[in-house]
């Protein structure tokens, strides 16, 4: 067993020997080459990425004192890629858990056997650094890590997600040399770092020694602010020094233009300052990035530098003095692959999506993220809540006290190590506007220390917490705190808030709308509060991408893991399966709805009739000048006219109603659309010219008159045929069959072809979304999953030569308890072959709103084309289809599957007026409606998404199950956030159903 001191339980030790933190750079030679901000392209900076050998101990027990010597023979260990977390590479247990510590909750002490992960390999020192300070820095080990060179220990650091350098000039030569590593899973930090996400251990950023002058500069603090009428700016540019250097700091443009320079001596502390008239202001809109460039001795270091002050004034939070609404998503470090080890490609990808959907803002949840993703944050311009790396969520599952740990004076350094660290490193970034002191910790004197440090440091950023949130009993002094912080509070909630007068600070909801699989449904609806009331700040949707671990069944299959697919106890499931992109970042339907509410435009009915409608410019500080309105009018989904039309310079926060030019006929026998689309007119950084940033679709005001005719056709005329409980009714092209003992059609022929592989029946089961997890125990008790027909009576109640009427009066119910609904169902069969069905429900006063109420048909196998009118093409539901629009479509049944992974019910499309299904040839039904239905169509029932865990799971049917839905309830997010708004839920008592079943050959 290793002889080391037990660091890993000693809440007074968190390091030993690591250097003091710092603003992250990178020392360069030249100016040129810190501009590009390649790392590898700096003569004083050598990477230790790549392959180490490895050695995975189940305990710290079986460590072999020997193994960091010099003389020890590792070439038999393992080959470990660094970066890398060492559970997706095979060792250990991968584990997901969300609250629960996976280990007893006994402060600060961690399971006796604490597995290690050692980690050896040799470098080579280069004699051009033969007179350098060398230096050794880990951006991320989880959870902390001992460090030997050429077999002599250096020291200790915990703190998984902020780096920790070490002077190794005493230890190392010129040539060969060895360094060794042990890196252990749990440490008594791991009680605060308890965020929801993958377990993962070792070292899973960046390793790289850095040469540096004996007397350099150690520490840059740019101290950015503008005067009070924002036209000026300034700069404090603060240096720390080891030793005395002479430091040329120079200031220049974006275009690389000289702008201020000034030389001065420094020995310690030193500061320079520079007064910049007119300076271009840094915003997310608008990402002007000036350069500060520190020259001492031989090394040149580069900072981005954005002119940009932040304030909140008589509650309202403004960015150079504008009122701005905060619109972002919650992004965990996470590959599907590497776990928490992301490539910048992968960075750079997240961010260009972010862009492409209209996001201005992310919170590091829960730590802070690599330093090059500020720096592209900085640079495709975000504002970004830099969250320190703490979290003891599993405090309160476990011992039911929230605040404890924020409460024990011997975890105060603890806590205010974790926001030193993270200030000290990212001060220098325009994209950090708000400092976050964790999550999920409760709150009292440790956060206080925490935020009162942060405002001694850094004046010039709002300090934020959501754990002071009185529900969770901590503290009620938030003094130290800049603004109100909540955790998925309803819309009128935050309403509420904001019209409270004594509520003197703005509101930031860090996490709400959680966006866990079929959701979320209810945005539109909390930003309409958000736009209404300058105290509301905005928000974070939780959250950007699943979690899912790529991985394969038996089969070998590839799928998505989630928490407990490994044996992993205790696990909180597909909890980490709740983001806007799967993990291969394919956007789910979610983002879309989310693009369009918070898009920065809005187009609004002016008079329609006259082509004019009424644009409002939500961008905080960009005209509309980079956009065109194409406009286009369709007449059930045909195009009638199209145009486009330059907005221009519609200033922000301002509207300005503009003219479209076309003419609509009075009347007409089917519904105009106008559908206004706003596109970039040129190239950006992120997207290429034509990318839509908003649309919106008007329906025009043109009377529906339908043609009138002189003479009504005769319908064809009927033969009715019982056979028993069996009516056959048969017209001229087609042959129905009616089963009056099940009450419903079980065959509808159109020239022979039968249309129908399962009698028609009646639904109010869907699959349930993540988002009806704490309502389906209520449907599933009540028996809403096993509902059959019972039929009381069925009979043909009236017979004409051209039609026939048969009256069935039913209820749908399961075992055990009282019958769900009764209806009764009025079905007319006309000489066209058509069936219309007409049923009045009544439904159980006592029970919960019903998931659907409708009509499923079970069509046979090569029923693959859909055609429709309605809402598209994505699926679209009540609360969620303000990113659809209404035409006409044609597409296939497996393209409207939506494939989450946890299967659950997807699809779906609201506000449709017709939808044909048929086989390639284009024979199958049509379904109309006396009003707008909601339909699916998949080859999966809802019985199958239920049962199936996983998309592998499923067994692709043959037959083509169709859904025509009187309603659908909508899908919210209360997975995690408020329950279903009561205006989205099939609450009805009583309501009418009427729809048209139709045999057709579309073709003809």
């Amino acid at each position: 067993m290793i002889q080391i001191p037990k660091y890993w339980e000693d809440l007074s030790v968190l390091q030993k020997n690591r250097e003091a933190p710092r603003a992250y750079y990178i020392p360069y030679r030249d100016a040129e080459t810190a501009r590009t901000a390649k790392r590898g392209g700096s003569p004083y900076y050598r990477t230790l990425n790549g392959n180490w050998k490895f050695k995975y101990l189940e305990s710290v027990r079986q460590v072999d004192d020997e193994f960091y010597r010099t003389d020890t023979d590792v070439s038999t260990w393992d080959d470990l890629l660094v970066p890398s977390c060492w559970q997706v590479n095979g060792y250990d247990q991968l584990h997901y858990t969300n609250v629960n510590y996976p280990f007893p909750c006994d402060p600060p002490y961690v399971p006796n056997d604490n597995p290690a992960g050692l980690y050896v390999r040799e470098f080579n020192i280069s004699g051009a650094w033969e007179a350098k300070s060398k230096y050794i820095v880990f951006e991320g080990v989880n959870s902390c890590f001992y460090l030997w060179i050429n077999g002599v220990w250096v020291g200790y650091s915990q703190g998984s997600r902020m780096p920790a350098e070490f002077d190794i000039s005493p230890y190392v030569h010129t040539g060969a040399n060895k360094i060794a590593v042990m890196v252990l899973k749990w440490c008594d930090g791991s009680y605060i770092e308890d965020q929801d996400l993958w377990r993962f251990s070792g070292i899973f950023r960046d390793v790289y020694l850095l040469a540096r002058s004996p007397e350099h500069v150690v520490d840059v603090f740019n101290r950015v602010d503008l005067e009070p009428d924002y036209k000026t700016g300034i700069v404090a540019c603060e240096l720390s020094t080891l030793g005395g250097v002479e430091a040329k700091v120079e200031l220049k443009d974006g275009d690389g233009r000289l702008v201020q320079a000034e030389t001065v001596a420094v020995a310690g502390q030193a500061e320079v300052t520079f007064k910049v008239d007119h300076p271009q202001l840094w915003s997310a809109e608008t990402p002007y990035l000036y350069h500060l460039y520190i020259t001492a001795a031989d090394e040149v270091l580069h900072f981005a530098l954005g002119f940009r002050k932040v304030e909140i004034i008589n509650g309202v939070f403004r960015i150079n003095g504008t009122a701005v609404k905060l619109k972002g998503v919650n992004r965990h470090d996470s590959h599907p692959e590497l776990g928490q080890t992301v490539p910048v490609n992968h960075m750079i990808r997240d961010l260009k999506l972010m862009k492409l959907h209209n996001i201005n803002t992310i919170r590091t949840s829960h730590y802070p993220n690599d330093p090059r993703f500020l720096e592209l944050c900085n640079e495709f311009g975000f504002y970004v809540i830099d969250e320190a790396d703490l979290e003891c969520h599993g405090v309160f599952h476990a011992i039911g006290n929230f605040n404890m740990l924020t409460r024990l004076p011997e975890w105060e350094h603890v806590f205010v190590e974790r926001v030193v660290r993270m200030v000290e490193r990212d001060k220098n970034h325009p994209s950090v506007i708000i400092w976050s002191m964790g999550n999920e910790s409760g709150y009292d004197v440790n956060h206080m220390a925490m935020a009162r440090w942060t405002k001694s440091r850094d004046a010039s950023r709002p300090v934020h917490y959501e754990g002071s949130d009185p529900r969770h009993l901590g503290s009620p002094d938030t003094s130290v705190l800049d603004m109100e912080s909540r955790m998925y509070s309803s819309p009128a909630y935050i309403e509420a808030y904001a019209k409270d007068e004594n509520s003197s600070k703005p509101m930031f909801m860090c996490e709400y709308s959680h966006a866990m699989g079929n959701g979320p449904g209810d945005l539109k609806d909390y930003w309409d509060v958000i736009y209404k009331y300058p105290k509301l700040m905005g928000g974070c949707v939780w959250e950007w991408s699943d979690h899912g671990i790529l991985t394969r069944n038996a089969e070998g299959t590839p799928y998505y893991a989630y928490g407990g697919d490994f044996g992993d106890q205790p696990n909180d499931g597909n909890f980490c399966i709740d983001g806007l992109v799967s993990p291969d970042r394919v956007p789910h339907p979610g983002l879309l709805e989310l693009k369009k509410v918070i898009a920065p435009i809005r187009a609004e009915a002016e008079n329609l009739a006259a082509g004019s409608i009424k644009i409002t410019n939500l961008y905080d500080f960009i005209d509309l000048s980079h956009l065109a309105l194409n406009w286009r009018i369709e007449k059930e989904g045909v195009l009638f006219r199209q145009g486009q039309l330059l907005p221009g310079g519609i200033a922000p926060h301002t509207s300005q109603v503009v003219k479209l030019e076309y003419t609509l006929p009075e009347f007409s026998e089917d519904a105009f659309y106008l559908t206004v689309s706003f596109r970039l007119r040129e190239d950006t950084h992120w997207a290429k010219s034509g990318h839509e940033v908003y649309a919106e679709q008007f329906r025009l005001p043109v009377e529906i008159r339908k043609r009138a005719e002189s003479v009504k056709p005769a319908l064809p005329s009927l033969l009715l045929k019982e056979q028993g409980d069996r009516l056959m009714i048969e017209g001229f092209d087609f042959s129905h069959v009616f089963d009056l003992h099940k009450g419903t059609f079980t065959s509808i022929t159109k020239h022979g072809v039968e249309m129908l592989e399962q009698p028609l029946g009646f639904n109010i089961w869907r699959a349930p979304t993540d988002n009806d997890r704490k309502v389906k125990r209520q449907w599933m008790e009540e028996g809403y999953d096993r509902a059959l027909m019972h039929v009381y009576e069925a009979a043909v109640t009236e017979r004409k030569e051209d039609a026939v009427q048969i009256s069935v009066k039913y209820s749908l119910g399961g075992y055990i308890k009282p019958p769900l609904l009764h209806g009764v169902a009025e079905w007319l069969v006309t000489g066209s072959g058509e069936i219309r069905l007409r049923t009045e429900v009544t439904v159980r006063e006592d029970l919960p709103f019903l998931p659907r109420f409708g009509l499923r048909i079970t069509m046979p196998a090569g029923t693959e084309e859909v055609e429709y009118f309605g809402n598209g093409p994505h699926e679209s539901y009540i609360d969620k289809s303000q990113s659809t629009i209404k035409s006409k479509y044609l597409t296939t049944v497996d393209e409207l599957f939506t494939p989450y992974i946890m299967p659950q019910e997807n699809g779906s499309h609201n506000n449709t007026d017709w939808v044909i299904v048929t086989n390639e040839q284009g024979m199958g039904l049509k379904f109309t409606g006396s009003g707008a239905f909601s339909f699916n169509a998949a080859h999966y029932t809802p019985e199958d998404l239920t049962l199936a865990q996983h998309t592998y799971e499923l067994s692709r049917r043959n037959e083509t199950i169709v859904h025509l839905d009187y309603k659908m309830s909508g899908v919210g997010s209360n997975s995690c956030g408020p329950e279903l708004l009561e205006i989205y839920r099939l609450d009805e008592k009583r309501f009418t159903f009427e729809i048209n079943v139709m045999p057709v050959f579309k073709e003809d």
